[in-house]
């Protein structure tokens, strides 16, 4: 008997009428970033000297705007390193072109591409491609979460981890040395009250890790629009709680994600720690 949890890829991209569009352009800019990487790779900084960027990130983000905004010309765009272009159309784009830039520097295979189409301010679709795992990732608003290997796309739930002492909770770090001084105090108080911690170094990741159930909970602080608004929408989509610390909002100061059976201590304890203050 077929597996009813799977189905043709070219079934679920039909769930939207943009959704086509996203998987293409996520796709053009991964095998980019996979097939056309330079052996003399230039890498510049940002903020701070951690916070790297180098000529692919800004190269993947032109393949990204030439596609989105070539087809869909009067969208709005949000762009990790071009910023923001307006439309008119009532799609705004959030696009991150290589989400774990210093994995990629260092030729791990945790990063990704990652497209998100928002409609009057709210994700509706996202779609995240990790190459080097052959494999991607598709959510849309009110129809589900899928993992697509070849040309089949399978649903995903996030895990029923029973208990937070039992779970595998992701995070990440900023870039500024106070900031992470901070993060690592949170970390060293967390790490004895869950299963074990782990950091992965690529948002994306920890969203689509969270929602096939690798990972159990993923929270951070200082994430971007273009870090969240496909992982978010496929982490809840999959079945996670998504919220901030002290309110709903994802977009404030830290980030929740998780199964729904531990969402609420992971919460609570990350309340009682201050998680979200420098």
């Amino acid at each position: 008997m077929p597996n009813e949890s799977q189905q043709p890829l070219a079934d679920v991209l039909s769930a939207h009428s943009l959704l086509p569009l996203a998987w293409e352009a996520a796709w053009e800019a991964a095998r980019f970033l996979r097939d056309d990487r330079p052996a003399d790779l230039f890498i510049d900084t940002k903020s701070t000297s951690s916070d790297l960027v180098s000529e692919m990130d800004k190269g993947a983000e032109e393949i990204l705007i030439a596609a989105l905004l070539g087809d869909r010309p009067k969208d709005g765009l949000l762009g990790e390193e071009g910023g923001e272009r307006p439309g008119t159309s009532g799609v705004r784009w959030v696009v991150d072109p290589l989400d774990g830039t210093v994995n990629y520097l260092h030729q791990m295979p945790t990063w990704g591409v990652s497209v998100a189409a928002e409609q009057d301010g709210q994700s509706v679709l996202g779609v995240i491609v990790t190459p080097a795992f052959g494999e991607a990732y598709l959510a849309v608003r009110g129809a589900g979460a899928w993992v697509i290997q070849d040309e089949t796309a399978t649903l995903i739930r996030v895990s029923d981890c029973p208990k937070l002492g039992a779970a595998v909770v992701a995070t990440g770090f900023g870039y500024a040395a106070d900031r992470r001084r901070a993060q690592g105090r949170v970390v060293h108080e967390l790490v004895s009250q869950v299963s074990d911690i782990r950091r992965i170094g690529a948002a994306v990741i920890d969203y689509c890790w969270l929602a096939r159930g690798r990972l159990d909970a993923y929270y951070e602080r200082g994430l971007n629009a273009w870090d969240i608004a496909a992982g978010a929408l496929i982490a809840a989509e999959a079945g996670a709680v998504v919220t901030g610390l002290r309110d709903d909002d994802i977009y404030g100061s830290l980030m929740i994600a998780a199964a729904p059976t531990i969402a609420g201590e992971l919460r609570d304890l990350l309340l009682t720690l201050d998680a979200d203050l420098e």
